[in-house]
């Protein structure tokens, strides 16, 4: 799962006195830091290093990742002015990503490359509420309020998005996840009506490339079946609904990810081996099935614990 590295000890190092957005800029950087969970774990595939505001960055809006707090955007969009702000992204704006991509490829060999985006609600979220909420209510008044407005930023960030996960694919990445972190704070009505075309146009964009697109979102268990709609051959499940359950959401044509609970590795081994093993033997009903973490590493995560996770979910699927 991404930010797999941020619990290790060499991924502190590397980080120590770096800001998040100059590493995410950094192409030795980015290499080394993907790099980092492959060389430790042996997991399957790399998850490229990244932010979803590093686009936003790029453009030239002015946002900051602040420790503990997360993105923070200086001047808020929440007006057709605001929105002007938002140009398409072009190559030349992220030269330092198809150089990280390159590097990546050229030592990974067969391990497949993940690219990375965040999707147009998310996205919109910070730069409507200027920074995380837990509530967004400034998003939803625009949405609910100024569809046109609303239809002209998600328009505006779908294209950013594109043009951002076109340059990891045409650089050597393997395959695309698109992560929608907030999108499980709207109502299945308003995602069908409000986001989903969005993320329908960024799927069917990419569709041309013919690697595999993974959708995520964090609490969207009711929104599952959507998910998959929207495009996606492979859709995430955070850990509050079952694998077997998730993909019977899906529907046919649909592999599943997930979904150990972040939390689950901090218990003794013997409840994350159980769990684990639930999961697994969950996973054989879907069509697919990525096992994974619900969602992204937590910080003081135990490298060793993870590693063990790795090698018993290696061991598990080979029987």
């Amino acid at each position: 799962m991404r930010q797999a590295g941020r619990s290790l000890p060499e991924y502190r190092r590397v980080r120590a006195d770096v800001p998040m957005l100059e590493a995410c800029a950094r192409p030795d950087m980015i290499t080394e830091i993907t790099m980092q969970p492959v060389r430790r774990y042996g997991v399957d595939a790399a998850i490229f290093f990244s932010d979803i505001v590093v686009p936003l960055k790029a453009i030239g809006i002015d946002l900051d990742i602040k420790p503990g707090v997360g993105p923070v955007v200086a001047e808020p969009i929440r007006d057709a002015d605001g929105i002007k702000r938002l140009r398409e992204i072009e190559p030349d704006d992220i030269p330092f990503i198809r150089e990280a991509v390159g590097q990546l490829t050229g030592e990974l060999g067969n391990t497949p490359l993940i690219g990375f985006a965040g999707a147009p609600f998310t996205l919109a979220s910070y730069l409507i509420e200027g920074g995380p909420s837990k509530n967004h209510e400034h998003t939803k008044a625009l949405m609910y309020g100024e569809p046109e407005l609303w239809d002209e930023i998600m328009r505006r960030l779908a294209s950013i998005t594109v043009g951002f996960l076109r340059t990891q694919i045409e650089a050597g990445a393997s395959a695309v996840q698109l992560f929608d972190s907030w999108v499980g704070a709207l109502s299945a009505e308003d995602y069908r009506a409000s986001v989903m075309p969005y993320s329908s146009w960024i799927f069917n964009q990419l569709s041309e490339y013919g690697i595999p697109r993974i959708h995520f979102g964090v609490g969207t268990g009711e929104l599952l079946g959507m998910l998959g709609e929207a495009g996606a051959d492979v859709v995430g499940a955070d850990w509050r609904v079952p694998v077997d359950q998730a993909a019977e959401r899906l529907g046919p044509g649909k592999a599943v990810q997930g979904n150990l609970d972040p939390a689950t590795v901090f218990a003794p081994w013997e409840v994350v081996a159980e769990r684990t093993r639930d999961i697994l033997a969950r996973g054989r009903s879907a069509e697919g099935h990525i096992f994974n973490l619900g969602h992204g590493v937590l910080p003081n995560t135990d490298p060793d614990q993870l590693q063990r996770l790795t090698e018993f979910v290696h061991e598990q699927s080979a029987t």
